[in-house]
Parts: structure tokens; C-alpha cells; sequence
């Protein structure tokens, strides 16, 4: 299988070096910066002069932004299937199909030591075709490939999911403000934190439901997620009574308290 790979930063190097370490693969390479197309020479893969030089059935790309996919996508051979990691806008990916390309959208979760040991997720959206042209490529980098819908529904399953990552981390920062104004050691915070989410599984502990809508009394989640509005509510409560007594702002937390049973489904 031909494989093409253009940007080689911080997780596109990891994610091509996987490609060109997989049997049956033959990869080649572009990079502007030279240092990571020699690591990928060394490693088996050739370098390309140019996009435009890449001779393949799938070009997967990991740019910084829309406008270098698009600069990418329009030096892509016909009968090509451009392989979009970037994670762009939820428009571009159909943009680039209505220029007659065959796309998919395949942006990745799992940062650059999940591109390293092949363990990142990988939420694809386009047609079933082109992700079965495209798939060995995409086994060789993830440990979890998911075909999420038609095009653009990896995208949006990417924003769904870094919507999670992104408000966790902001809820962080609040937590360790009240953590520091109760004179606590952030550092062992952080500890404990990493330990529990290892072992319930953070917020991803309660996405088991294929619906967000209200739970009937005598379904199995009831009582699960009747346990989980009890303790959450409480705790928040208890978090928010020490952050008035510290005076420390915690905007999250209230707005947390009143929308986290009706979030549930209860």
C-alpha cells in the first residue's frame, strides 16, 4: 500500500514513523523542516521534493490549520484519498470533496505518546469506500480507529470530545485555586487526581448511554446515575460552601450543581 504523509511535527513524525515501521506499507514523506524528514529516511520511509511529488493511493496530513490542508489538498493526484488529521473546521473537509477529491476526515486523540506507541484514537468520517482504502494505514497509527458517519462526522466527534477535555481543564484550574487558597499541595492534588481517573475512568465514566434523554424509572441507569446525582451534588455543594468561606470564585462548580441531574438524564 502507497502511503504518503505530509507534516511531520509533534504528532504527525510519531504517526509516520508507525507507518513506516507496519508491513505491506511504502511510505513517503514531506516535511518543510528537514531534521524529521531524515529521522523518517533513517526509518525506511523516502522523502519527497514536494506534495505534488507524491505518488499514492492515501496522502494522510497533520497541518496546522485549514488553510495549509487546503494548500495540501490541492496538490493531491486524482484517485487519491486525502486523509485529513488535522483537526480543521466542520465545514472544510466537505469543501475539499465538492472539489472532486475523495476525503476523509480522520482527526486523532491521544496526543504525541499515543502517536508514539500507536495507541491514539482515530474518528473518521467519509464514505465507507474510501475509509476501507484507507484503513490499513490508519490500523498501523491507532489502536483505535472508529468510522464515525459520513464526512465531517470525525471532525465533529473530535470537537464533542475535546469539548470534554477542555472544560475538565478549566474546571482544573478552578479546583486548584480553591486547593491553594485551602493551603493544599497542588502537586499531590494532581497525584490523586491522575490516580482515581486511571481507576473510575473520569468523565468518560458516565458516557455508557446511546441518548441523552430522560431515564425512565426502571432503567438499569436510574439508580446508577440517581447514586452519581446524589454524591455529585452534595460534594459540589460542599466545594462551593468552602470556596465562599475562602473566597475563592468557582463559576464552574455553580453552574455545575443545578444542571448535573438533568445532564444525566434524571
Amino acid at each position: 500500500m502507497r502511503v504518503g504523509f505530509v507534516g511531520l511535527g509533534n504528532i504527525g513524525r510519531p504517526m509516520a514513523l508507525r507507518l513506516a515501521a507496519a508491513d505491506g506499507i511504502d511510505l513517503t514523506v514531506y516535511d518543510v523542516v528537514a531534521e524529521p524528514v531524515a529521522e523518517l529516511l533513517a526509518a525506511g520511509a523516502t522523502a519527497a521534493w514536494s506534495v505534488e511529488d507524491i505518488d499514492a493511493d492515501v496522502v494522510c496530513v497533520m497541518v496546522r490549520d485549514d488553510d495549509q490542508v487546503r494548500a495540501v489538498a490541492g496538490a493531491v493526484g486524482p484517485g487519491t484519498v486525502l486523509v485529513i488529521h488535522s483537526t480543521v473546521g466542520p465545514g472544510t473537509p466537505a469543501e475539499l470533496e465538492a472539489q472532486g477529491l475523495t476525503v476523509l476526515d480522520a482527526p486523532v486523540s491521544g496526543g504525541p505518546m499515543g502517536a508514539a506507541d500507536g495507541s491514539l484514537a482515530i474518528m473518521v468520517g467519509g464514505s465507507d469506500e474510501a475509509f476501507s482504502a484507507a484503513r490499513p494505514a490508519l490500523e498501523a497509527m491507532g489502536s483505535k480507529v472508529v468510522h464515525a458517519g459520513s464526512l465531517g462526522a470525525g471532525t465533529r466527534m473530535k470537537l464533542a470530545r475535546n469539548l470534554i477535555h477542555f472544560v475538565a481543564f478549566t474546571a482544573v484550574t478552578e479546583a486548584q485555586r480553591l486547593a491553594e487558597a485551602a493551603g493544599l499541595d497542588l502537586v499531590a492534588l494532581g497525584e490523586v487526581v491522575r490516580h482515581t481517573d486511571a481507576i473510575t475512568g473520569g468523565p468518560g465514566a458516565i458516557m455508557y448511554r446511546d441518548t441523552t434523554a430522560p431515564i425512565a424509572p426502571d432503567d438499569f441507569w436510574y439508580d446508577v446515575f440517581g447514586h452519581v446525582q446524589a454524591l455529585g451534588e452534595k460534594d459540589l455543594a460542599f466545594a462551593i460552601a468552602l470556596a465562599d468561606e475562602l473566597g475563592v470564585d468557582v463559576p464552574l462548580a455553580r453552574e455545575a450543581l443545578p444542571r448535573l441531574g438533568k445532564g444525566l438524564g434524571l
